[in-house]
């Protein structure tokens, strides 16, 4: 009856009241047991039956006023028993005023102030103890550590400690902290929650001789590096890592199980927080009309997310992929600035639409995204290719220049140097023609030129997922091929972080790192979902694709870079083109498209010399060149 009173129902407030009244008379028969070591004088005996009722009638109205009984004593919290201190301490003040109106009356203390004073000290120490009880037998009770899985929370801090109040606040779960570990020497051998601290360097014995099936990283402010290294390290030894969030995050500021992730390939794979200059940044684009193009595709999406943060005055967002947009719009109506944007359906190869689009609201700066990037899809459909990146993204510079738009900043990539594919050699075009048309016009253009975006649309990111969930195989190109990676706020942010440097002209390329086998990925993304390669999963090498080369590159042989106030973005010193000269081969491409593909591809080399087919049908101009 006791424990279904206790644990399986909400105890009534009639029992938690006599449960203190109970409280209230112990401690006043054990303080005058231990003022009077356990002998009370025969002087005394008659006092009691005057002091007891003018305790427990005092206590009642306080109980009555402060309501310490309505609280639910199962979760008993840090403010509860500071309430408890606070009214108690306020009776014992009135009780204490009583015993001193009663001498001035018979001129006769009825209780000792001493009595009054261990009366109080263990009248809270009783309330707040019993209630500390019931609450850890409650937890005990609703969630038994027996028979969970052992688990680490990696931080043995503030944010540490909230997570494992929040494993065991949660009966569902499965998990039984065993202990903290953490970097600081001085916390070893400590103890938080009553669980045991380590030394991280003891994280490897103490995973295998603790049977650890997860850890929890739970430090608000972690190097990406250290991260890399107890990922590893966890990995290598087939566990499990969860993430706690920013506390930004946690929904109305609690921290709950559900919100604990799973690590991301892009955490092994991100970096440092880049450090921008809003100032800067914000004088370029505070109360502008801007317009970014490919807006709801992964990049542009993202391009859109931070602009807003910088109070334009409007964002216009363009695309021809309705659903993306719609979906990005219905996003954008919960953040605030979202109602500063614009939609806008159109094809950017629509000469007509987008004169209106310029004539109609005047954009004053350009963020450039949209483009066709997929490398074989551009190999067999080489005039699609020309059409959107090079036709479309010459459209666009031109109403730029035309009605004077402040900054044009475009899109570009990696794969525009030394192009070996369709897709390469149309985006270097489209750079070549941009930064001519910089010479004659009063518009600042800029070209940004990076790598792959971890988790973009048509990234290995994604493809490895699906992959994953359906049970393999992964399909790997090459055992060889490499790529630099990116997050896509990280080439978000230094997209802005250009264009409000750029002084027109130049093409910059971001620090993308260390280059990564695509191998090396597909395991890690295997290990961090659980499995285990060539057993639960299989990596199957499918050959290099039409157009696709090994290794990518950031400048060409011929280039090299200039430095600038930003360490990860640097300035690419590449061959200029006059316009004059540019401009007619360009115009003669484009009016090419309806032609064999040989035709117009044979133009796009004669524009880009460096441009040498691989693993592709037009090789066979390579061949007749050479």
């Amino acid at each position: 009856m006791l424990k279904n009173l206790l644990f399986k129902s909400n105890t009534p407030r009639w029992a938690i009241f006599i449960l203190d009244l109970g409280i209230v008379f112990f401690s006043v028969v054990m303080a005058y047991m231990l003022r009077f070591n356990f002998s009370i004088p025969d002087s005394e005996i008659p006092l009691i039956k005057y002091a007891l009722p003018v305790i427990l009638i005092v206590r009642t109205i306080s109980f009555f006023i402060g309501k310490p009984y309505a609280a639910y004593i199962r979760y008993t919290s840090v403010d509860d028993a500071k309430k408890i201190i606070v009214f108690a301490f306020s009776s014992s003040i009135i009780i204490s005023l009583t015993n001193v109106l009663s001498y001035k009356i018979d001129e006769i203390f009825i209780i000792p102030f001493s009595i009054i004073i261990l009366e109080f000290l263990l009248t809270t120490f009783l309330m707040i103890g019993s209630r500390t009880f019931f609450k850890m037998a409650y937890d005990g009770y609703r969630n038994p550590s027996e028979g969970k899985t052992p688990i680490l929370i990696f931080g043995a801090g503030e944010a540490g400690m909230i997570a494992k109040r929040a494993i065991d606040k949660d009966v569902k779960s499965s998990f039984n902290v065993i202990g903290f570990i953490d970097d600081d020497k001085q916390k070893a051998k400590r103890r938080l929650e009553n669980k045991p601290i380590f030394h991280s360097k003891e994280l490897e014995k103490i995973l295998n001789d603790k049977n650890i099936s997860h850890v929890i990283i739970s430090i608000q402010k972690i190097s990406k590096s250290r991260l890399n290294e107890i990922i590893k390290i966890c990995l290598n030894n087939n566990v499990q890592i969860l993430n706690v969030p920013e506390a930004s995050k946690w929904i109305n500021g609690e921290l709950s199980l559900k919100q604990m992730r799973k690590v991301r390939i892009e955490d092994l794979l991100g970096r440092e927080s880049i450090k921008l200059s809003e100032s800067k940044i914000k004088t370029q684009l505070k109360g502008k009309i801007i317009l970014v193009t490919g807006a709801a595709g992964s990049i542009g999406s993202e391009i859109v997310r931070q602009l807003i943060k910088y109070s334009p005055k409007k964002v216009l967002l363009i695309d021809q992929a309705e659903s993306a947009l719609y979906e990005l719009e219905m996003e954008l109506r919960t953040i605030k600035g979202g109602e500063s944007t614009e939609i806008i359906i159109s094809d950017i190869c629509n000469m007509k639409r987008m004169d209106k689009v310029f004539q109609t609201f005047q954009p004053e700066v350009v963020f450039h995204a949209a483009a066709y990037k997929h490398v074989p899809l551009m190999e067999n459909n080489p005039s699609e290719a020309i059409q959107t990146n090079v036709m479309g993204s010459k459209t666009l510079a031109d109403l730029s220049n035309h009605y004077g738009v402040k900054t044009f900043v475009m899109i570009s990539t990696d794969k525009a140097v030394n192009p070996t594919n369709i897709m390469g050699a149309s985006k270097r075009i489209a750079e070549i023609y941009i930064q001519s048309l910089n010479q004659k016009s009063q518009t600042t253009f800029i070209t940004t030129r990076f790598g792959n975006v971890l988790g973009s649309n048509g990234s290995v990111i994604p493809l490895f997922k699906k992959q994953i969930e359906k049970g393999g195989p992964i399909t790997v190109t090459d055992p060889n091929i490499t790529r630099y990676f990116m997050t896509i706020p990280e080439a978000c942010q230094l997209v802005l972080e250009a264009g409000s440097a750029g002084k027109g002209g130049e093409i910059f390329i971001f620090d993308m790192g260390k280059s990564v086998k695509i191998k090396d990925l597909a395991s890690e993304m295997i290990k961090l979902s659980g499995l285990e390669e060539g057993k639960d999963i299989q990596i199957v090498y499918t050959g290099l694709r039409p157009g696709e080369k090994l290794y990518e590159e950031l400048l060409n042989d011929k280039e090299n870079t200039l430095k600038t106030h930003h360490p990860d973005i640097m300035i690419a010193k590449v061959k200029e083109y006059n316009y004059e000269e540019i401009k007619p081969k360009v115009d003669l491409l484009i009016a090419s498209i309806d032609k064999d593909d040989i035709t117009f591809v044979s133009q796009m080399k004669s524009i880009v010399p460096e441009y040498i087919s691989n693993n592709s049908k037009y090789e066979l101009l390579d061949n007749e060149k050479a």
